[in-house]
């Protein structure tokens, strides 16, 4: 009688396992629909209705940590170039921890490998791997930073009716850096429009946001000359963040990611050059991307201070 209810008992068990692993791989396939709308969301520039990217209209929107809305996106982002990945994780056979992790490192060349790192090991290991990896790519991303920053150029031609033509590419770090300043100049026109009433000067109608940017950038010129070109005092409204893990920051050989605020990569020595350049605020999460802790703000000469701690630092460089 005995044997037979101890039998009864690990059969119960045993459903009970199989049906949180059921449970978790439901889970799992629902998070890859949610990462393809997330992408797709992003992609059309949902989002871009005041907000300054997917992941703080995320987390507005669903009530995700900033944190979390950010490595959602990336995930997402970074699942449009994986099919493999993607579809291990909408068949439950990758758990979302594991995929996450996996796409921190892989590239389309990479994916079938560690696919099978993924489906081997625990997520535990599949973390482990992954941070190994990213100590052998630290050079193939130092190269591919040499190439964007030889690649980098700015275009000015005028057009047969006389307008102004600009075309170009910005490495990652100035770009954010433009769009800041673009954000802040609209900012201003803003509230002077409102002041005095004008909507515009040539017409009564919203200019467009390819307008606002026009007058925006016309703004950040003028100001530009009329300082004699000194960036002046940073300002503290608009910044340019990047976030990096701190042992990435202390040492590029060191795992971590390095992103700028919308999910953008950069590489870690550009976050080091940044860092000597701008105020920093220290910022503890935990594993999920969660804040726990904020630190104040503070200004140095060097990163070496930073302490390597099982957090992300974030850098601030800020467009006045």
């Amino acid at each position: 009688m005995h044997a037979h209810a101890t039998s009864q008992h690990y059969q119960e068990l045993d459903r009970l396992g199989d049906e949180i692993a059921e449970l978790s791989a439901h889970l799992d396939a629902a998070t890859a629909r949610l990462l393809d709308l997330i992408r797709e969301f992003d992609a059309r520039g949902g989002w871009n209705s005041g907000f300054s990217s997917c992941a703080a209209w995320l987390s507005w929107r669903v009530g995700l940590d900033l944190g979390a809305a950010r490595e959602r996106v990336r995930v997402a982002r970074a699942l449009g170039s994986l099919p493999r990945l993607a579809q291990a994780l909408s068949r439950g056979e990758l758990s979302y921890a594991k995929v996450r992790a996996l796409t921190r490192v892989a590239t389309p060349e990479t994916e079938a490998r560690l696919l099978a790192v993924g489906r081997a090991g625990t997520a535990a290991h599949v973390e482990r791997i992954v941070r190994g990896w990213r100590r052998v790519d630290r050079t193939a991303e130092a190269k591919e930073a040499r190439q964007r920053h030889i690649s980098r150029g700015l275009h000015v031609r005028h057009d047969e009716d006389g307008m102004v033509v600009v075309t170009g590419r910005l490495e990652p770090g100035v770009g954010a850096l433009l769009v800041q300043a673009l954000a802040a100049a609209r900012g201003t026109l803003y509230q002077e429009a409102r002041k005095t009433g004008n909507v515009s000067a040539e017409t009564s109608e919203t200019p467009t946001m390819a307008q606002q940017q026009a007058d925006a950038l016309a703004l950040v010129a003028e100001t530009a000359l009329h300082q004699g070109m000194d960036p002046g005092t940073p300002g503290e409204r608009y910044q340019v963040v990047v976030h990096v893990d701190a042992p990435a920051l202390a040492d590029p050989d060191q795992p971590g990611q390095s992103v700028l605020e919308d999910g953008t990569h950069v590489s870690a020595e550009t976050s080091r050059r940044l860092a000597c350049d701008a105020s920093r605020v220290v910022m503890r999460h935990d594993a999920d991307g969660r804040v726990v802790e904020i630190g104040a703000r503070t200004r140095t000469d060097t990163v070496w201070t930073l302490p390597a701690l099982p957090i992300r630092g974030i850098v601030s460089r800020r467009a006045s």
